[in-house]
């Protein structure tokens, strides 16, 4: 794990989560990245020209075909075919438990990160002319958006994960089960989770992705206050997807909550490394482009 994130990191990244300019905060985290979503792509021979369409905002003035604006009067870019297509499939965690505020930076909480971190993640798959689509994970259902390529469809999504609320638990297994239509061929599923659950029926709707031979790759998302139990004592909690109570932790019980913490999310690891996922744990305090770049780096790993 990083160290703890910086004050002038945690003052951007509580700057950054004051706009829902997804557009603005994409700009900000990717500048200077320098990181695909995957190596190896076809350029030169491996790229044949396959078709025409009109120009829209985001797209590579290089791509335009001048030729044919002489002609025509109006911009067209020409698109490629690859020889190996790659469908991303961003994977948002909704549910009631997402809403955990960071304690020490005001203004965020688990699926403002986890949302900002897929919509870089679809930021690149634009660039890079994959197609991508986007399923969310809320109130006991589960919310599809088909995978296309473009600008547009970049729009798409973002206001798709802006208007993600946390409500409700996880979809039952069953409901899961029947979403996974679109995993007809093999593709890149980027998850964000806090994972609190698991195995879960969204640990078993992933694992059963990979056995479909998708490459799946995991963001674990915590606060800082739940790596070193640093709750208030005495301070009531309810957990938010469960009507069971008020719970408060003393002093005695924070170093049983630590163990059984690390013991969990070990497990979560451990399954994952048995499965050939890439897993990457991250709190919610650290710079964003840190995790988005750790996350990258270590699916680019794996792949070489």
């Amino acid at each position: 794990m990083q160290s703890t994130a910086t004050q002038p990191a945690g003052a951007m990244t509580a700057m950054l989560a004051q706009t829902r300019d997804l557009d603005l905060v994409i700009r900000h985290v990717l500048a200077g990245l320098g990181h695909g979503i995957h190596i190896g792509r076809e350029r030169g021979a491996g790229v044949e020209f396959s078709e025409y369409r009109a120009y829209a905002p985001g797209d590579e003035w290089r791509r335009v075909d001048w030729k044919l604006l002489a002609r025509a009067d109006r911009y067209f870019v020409r698109e490629a075919e690859r020889d190996s297509h790659v469908a991303v499939w961003l994977w948002l965690d909704a549910t009631a438990s997402m809403a955990e505020p960071s304690r020490e930076i005001n203004g965020i909480d688990k699926l403002w990160f986890a949302r900002t971190v897929l919509a870089c993640v679809a930021a690149i798959a634009q660039r890079q002319g994959d197609a991508f689509g986007l399923v969310v994970c809320s109130a006991e259902k589960v919310d599809y958006m088909p995978a296309a390529r473009g600008p547009r469809q970049l729009q798409r999504v973002l206001a798709a994960l802006n208007k993600a609320t946390p409500q409700g638990e996880l979809p039952s297994a069953e409901t899961l089960r029947a979403s996974l239509h679109f995993a007809r061929a093999p593709g890149m599923i980027f998850a964000a989770s806090d994972f609190l659950d698991w195995p879960s029926p969204l640990s078993e709707a992933l694992l059963r992705l990979r056995n479909m031979r998708h490459d799946v790759r995991l963001l674990t998302l915590r606060t800082q206050a739940e790596v070193d139990a640093s709750f208030k004592s005495g301070a009531g909690y309810r957990d938010p997807e469960r009507d069971d109570g008020l719970h408060r932790m003393s002093n005695a019980e924070r170093e049983h909550y630590k163990q059984q913490s690390l013991a969990h999310f070990g497990s979560v690891a451990a399954s994952c490394r048995q499965h050939n996922i890439v897993h990457y744990e991250a709190r919610i305090e650290q710079p964003l482009s840190g995790v988005l770049r750790s996350w990258l780096q270590l699916a680019g790993a794996r792949a070489r």
